[in-house]
């Protein structure tokens, strides 16, 4: 069993990580998202630490997300951190990166066109990234692709 520490935004990003049920239901899992009613929903019976909404992305948030990451990350000791982003998991994936903790991105899979603010900064920072489609490739050279997780 590995610990695991999943961050990223709600909605969306949130949907594609929790579709990896069969592999992270058998790991002891720590969730990091923001409090939203999906969030809430979906993650009812999970282990999770709510972040504070920073949907403007100005320096404060960025600042506030980096304080919860470096607390949760040296408290919890996950032995892997995995993300679909966005500015949260980013935060995550950058500060586990630093204290050496392997870490895997995972890109949306509605980004197949024009990468991802998140997938443009973390495919230089995660150890592993993953796209969703083939066609991802030709914007993350060297990403393995995992098929779609919607």
């Amino acid at each position: 069993m590995v610990k695991v520490l999943f961050a990223g935004s709600s909605g969306g990003h949130l949907a594609q990580l929790y579709t990896l049920k069969p592999w992270w239901k058998r790991q002891q899992s720590l969730w990091v998202t923001f409090e939203t009613p999906d969030a809430v929903s979906l993650l009812a019976d999970q282990k999770v630490v709510w972040a504070q909404h920073s949907p403007d992305r100005n320096l404060r948030d960025v600042f506030r997300s980096l304080r919860l990451a470096w607390k949760l990350l040296r408290s919890a000791r996950p032995e892997l951190v995995v993300s679909a982003g966005a500015s949260l998991g980013t935060v995550f994936i950058a500060l586990a990166r630093l204290m050496k903790i392997p870490t895997i991105y995972i890109e949306v899979f509605d980004r197949i066109e024009i990468p991802s603010l998140s997938g443009r900064i973390c495919y230089r920072l995660a150890d592993r990234f993953a796209v969703q489609w083939p066609e991802q490739l030709k914007l993350y050279p060297g990403a393995t692709v995992i098929g779609p997780l919607l």
